[in-house]
Order: structure tokens, then C-alpha cells, then sequence
């Protein structure tokens, strides 16, 4: 696999930053910031599909290595 394109782990780490942000939330506050996870996963998804499209890599392969660059780079943000 190619090296990671940038806009793809910064794309990841944002999702994974809203991920983090449902811990402890409750009642609307916490719909609200599923919404903006989902929103910001879904853009993720998007990228990785385009990517993989563009590129003829596998998607699975591309999602693989971006998941591996965020989370080898940075500890789990929820447990910060």
C-alpha cells in the first residue's frame, strides 16, 4: 500500500475526535454529538471510497492503513 495521503488521516482523526466528545453526554447534548461524529464519519467513508476509487487500491487496504496512521500515531482520545 502506498503511503497515506494526509486529508485521509486528517479526516479520520476529526471523526475520531467527535467519537471521543460522546463520552459523558446524555439527552440531546449527546444526539447532537452523534450527529456530528456520523457526519464527520461519513466524510470520512466518502474520502476512502474516492481514494480507492481513484487509485485502484483495495478500500479495505486504504481504510486499514488509515485507521493504523491515526492510531499508532495518537493515543485513543477518548480515554484523554
Amino acid at each position: 500500500m502506498a503511503e497515506v495521503p494526509d486529508e485521509l488521516i486528517k479526516l479520520e482523526r476529526s471523526a475520531e475526535v467527535e467519537r471521543a466528545k460522546l463520552a459523558g453526554l446524555t439527552g440531546d447534548e449527546y444526539d447532537a454529538q452523534l450527529r456530528r461524529w456520523r457526519e464527520a464519519s461519513e466524510a470520512v467513508q466518502a474520502a476512502l471510497t474516492a481514494h480507492a476509487a481513484a487509485t485502484g487500491a483495495s478500500r479495505f487496504e486504504v481504510e486499514q492503513a488509515v485507521k493504523k496512521a491515526v492510531r499508532c500515531a495518537q493515543e485513543d482520545p477518548a480515554v484523554e
